[in-house]
């Protein structure tokens, strides 16, 4: 974090929560006083937003894990120009739903071993990691019965199953492992406001 802002991301497996959470942190910090930009990820800014559709929409076999990191990443860099940089910049608190991590992730680890081609591209493209990262931690079967009951369109990576959920889980709280100084993991098997007021905290320690 420094003086011209501070950039929070939620991450978690799919039906964790973490988006719901993030508009909650999003509201207490307005009420507090904070500025706040609410985004997300892959999305958040007009381009974004359409490589968006292409990627979580559709077969689960549409795209290959290579093209996939391409796509996301030519997302996160309109997103970093349009909608990140000058928030921060502005001195405003932001909050993704989804950054790196999840590539890192979804594509770099739990549907190949393809890590170092998102670190490459990442610091070649992106150049930056947030200020904090919030682990929603739950089990894979239930936040896949929670995603699945959304009933949306948006349900590409919920298809590929729960083993993809049970290795995404493992792999992130690795992630929190190997990144310690920015993650800060929460338990998301509690109800909702308790989890919230535990997010709340964290962000509050880190604005400190």
């Amino acid at each position: 974090m420094t003086a011209s802002g501070c950039f929070v991301t939620f991450e978690g497996i799919d039906g964790s929560g973490k988006s719901t959470q993030a508009r909650r942190l999003a509201e207490a910090l307005r009420a507090e006083g904070h500025e706040v930009v609410l985004t997300r990820e892959p999305g958040g800014s007009p381009g974004a937003e359409e490589i968006r559709r292409l990627v979580l929409e559709g077969d689960p076999d549409r795209w290959s894990a290579e093209t996939e990191i391409l796509l996301f990443t030519a997302a996160r860099r309109d997103h970093l120009e349009r909608t990140i940089t000058p928030a921060l910049a502005a001195g405003k608190i932001v909050i993704c739903d989804r950054f790196a991590d999840s590539t890192r992730m979804y594509q770099g680890l739990s549907r190949g071993d393809l890590r170092a081609q998102v670190d490459q591209l990442h610091t070649l493209m992106i150049g930056r990691e947030p200020d904090l990262t919030l682990l929603i931690d739950m089990d894979p079967e239930t936040g896949l019965a929670r995603a699945r009951g959304r009933q949306g369109h948006e349900e590409r990576f919920e298809d590929f199953g729960p083993e993809l959920q049970r290795r995404m889980r493992a792999g992130f709280l690795a992630l929190a492992k190997e990144f310690a100084d920015r993650f800060r993991v929460i338990d998301g098997a509690r109800p909702e406001a308790e989890v919230a007021a535990d997010v709340l905290a964290r962000v509050r320690e880190a604005l400190a």
